[in-house]
């Protein structure tokens, strides 16, 4: 029998964060037809606070890979607190990684599997895989190491 999202989620053994608030002028997720376009994420933890640092000076690849992991339940929070349900998400169409990194970092796809490997587990390898870009940047918001923006195709 084929677990549902919500059934491979709770296998992971990993908990959501709290839901982030925005802290600018924009929703936190939209959905526009059939597709939920999910805002910029950051590291929020458990206890509503954000891993800090830039990979490559502050925190090292396997802290950026899990930062970006941490990324990925704040946007199944956000998920889960706009729909209800992990399993109302058909497929994950695109996730757009941006790494806050020293200049000579080049691995930033290895840093964002973090999340992709997530997401694989929760809707399996040919619904939780969608088309991606990772990108390296001089800083991001409260210096957090990773940032992630994210497009899903929802159920009929």
């Amino acid at each position: 029998m084929e677990l549902n999202a919500e059934q491979n989620f709770a296998a992971t053994g990993l908990s959501l964060p709290p839901a982030p608030a925005p802290v600018g002028v924009y929703k936190p997720c939209l959905v526009v037809g059939n597709f939920l376009y999910v805002s910029g994420h950051g590291t929020v933890q458990d206890d509503g606070a954000l891993i800090r640092g830039r990979i490559g000076r502050d925190i090292d690849i396997e802290q950026g890979k899990l930062a970006a992991r941490q990324v990925g339940l704040a946007i199944l929070a956000t998920l889960k607190a706009h729909l209800g349900s992990l399993d109302k998400i058909k497929r994950v169409v695109k996730v757009l990684g941006m790494v806050n990194c020293v200049p000579e970092f080049e691995k930033h796809p290895y840093v964002i599997n973090g999340c992709s490997e997530l997401f694989a587990e929760v809707w399996g390898k040919e619904n939780g895989v969608g088309v991606r870009s990772a990108v390296g940047f001089g800083s991001l918001p409260d210096n957090i190491p990773v940032e992630i923006e994210a497009m899903f195709e929802l159920q009929d």
